[in-house]
């Protein structure tokens, strides 16, 4: 019979703590144990007595720091027992104790003496996340090992919208599962439970374009593709039916991802409108030439006749062309500017007539172009922009997909609404 998993869950005192019981549930339907440790903090936002009813177990604190019976202290007693270690949700101020080895409580004590894999699920303010000191404690964790799971953009208990919310509840229990050698997608729960994404078509375009001057060379860009591709391996994770198509570029097509390979804009923009009939979401992150050349030389231009002349057009808008296809669906256009960034990125989300603008600054060294780290601005119609900061592109992409599910759920709702209200009148 096979063992089941082991998670010790340590809630500290963010508001998003209400969450905890919920995690423990879909653990327990899933089959693991779960225990729990909380912050005196913790205790404000959620009732102990909530997590012993659900755990079946009492819940650890202050008051277990002395030996209880056996003489083992609580905390080494509890990290002999469990197998992983899930702290949701996780404070700056505990990122920064973890981050510095600090154990001034229980539950930084238990974190302390651990010696097994761990999943951190952030959540604060914006401004609190995106400050170089929780940055600097972010990536500490992560050069130890630490699994991250969020934080994500959306709705704050400030009322503002941002990056600092934790992670769905199902992801981080997703999370916890696949560090227990489960076969259990993070973000998606059983039948009732599932990511927004699973079953809708997902079209993303990926990678530069080359326009051919002659049988040799060619007009093109620095684009490597990796954010495309990292949304595209993000959807399919999430139960999407991803089609990619892809500029030239060395990446292996993602698992569960139909990859479309192209070369021009002309034949990125005919594979683009080929597949925008069926999507629901469209991801047009490609680094399109803007301009090919007239004519193209049938035979390699030589030295000895000096330099050529060559003739430019302009190459179709093809982020316009599917902003403006018939049909319903969430259009996330990508911007790269290399300078006053957010104006340009303002001025393309109007004429582009596209939902999302995701605007980066690829004069920056450190991401963008080649990078494996990427930093973004989110625009949307009427919103305040949203920031995401910089992260791995697989990361970013995931913060990226939490944002458009949100979008996806809101719509839903109106639908609904709009068709209940639709009823509502015929049958009146």
């Amino acid at each position: 019979m096979a063992i089941p998993p082991r998670i010790l869950l340590g809630v500290s005192g963010g508001i998003a703590a209400y969450k905890a019981p919920e995690m423990v549930r879909r653990w327990r339907e899933r089959g693991a144990e779960v225990r729990c440790a909380m912050t005196d903090n913790a205790r404000r936002f959620v009732s102990p007595l909530a997590l012993e009813v659900v755990t079946g177990h009492r819940v650890y604190g202050e008051e277990y720091l002395k030996p209880q019976g056996s003489g083992v202290e609580e905390h080494i007693e509890l990290t002999e027992w469990a197998d992983r270690l899930v702290l949701a949700p996780a404070t700056a101020n505990l990122l920064a104790l973890l981050a510095r080895g600090l154990a001034p409580n229980f539950l930084t004590t238990l974190a302390l003496a651990w010696d097994g894999p761990v999943v951190v699920a952030p959540a604060m303010h914006p401004r609190m996340w995106n400050h170089p000191a929780t940055q600097e404690n972010v990536a500490l964790l992560r050069a130890r090992g630490v699994t991250l799971v969020g934080p994500v953009v959306g709705p704050l208990a400030s009322g503002e919208i941002g990056m600092g919310r934790m992670a769905d509840p199902l992801a981080i229990v997703g999370a916890g599962l696949e560090m227990s050698g489960l076969e259990v997608r993070a973000g998606v729960g059983p039948a009732d439970d599932k990511s927004s994404l699973v079953g809708r078509r997902v079209l993303v375009s990926a990678g530069p374009t080359r326009e051919p001057l002659d049988p040799v060379r060619f007009l093109g860009n620095r684009s490597s593709g990796k954010m495309g591709f990292a949304l595209a391996a993000e959807a399919a994770k999430r139960g999407a039916i991803v089609d990619l198509v892809s500029g030239p570029v060395s990446l292996e097509e993602p698992p569960g991802v139909r990859r479309t390979r192209v070369e021009t804009a002309l034949e990125m923009r005919t594979a683009m409108l080929d597949r925008v009939v069926d999507a629901e979401v469209v991801f047009m992150t490609a680094a399109v030439a803007d301009y090919r050349p007239l004519r193209v030389a049938s035979e390699k231009l030589k030295k000895e006749t000096g330099p050529p002349t060559v003739e430019l057009v302009e190459n179709p808008d093809i982020l316009v062309e599917l902003s403006k296809a018939p049909g319903r669906r969430l259009i996330v256009g990508f911007a790269a500017e290399t300078e006053d960034v957010l104006r340009h990125g303002q001025t393309k989300l109007e004429r582009k007539g596209c939902d999302l603008l995701v605007v980066n600054d690829v004069s920056r060294a450190d991401i963008g172009f080649d990078s494996d780290d990427n930093e973004v601005t989110v625009l949307a119609k009427g919103a305040p922009p949203v920031v995401i900061s910089r992260r791995p592109k697989r990361e970013l992409a995931a913060a990226l997909l939490d944002l458009v599910e949100s979008d996806l759920v809101e719509r839903d709702v109106v639908e609904r609404e709009l068709s209940t209200e639709t009823e509502s009148e015929v049958g009146a």
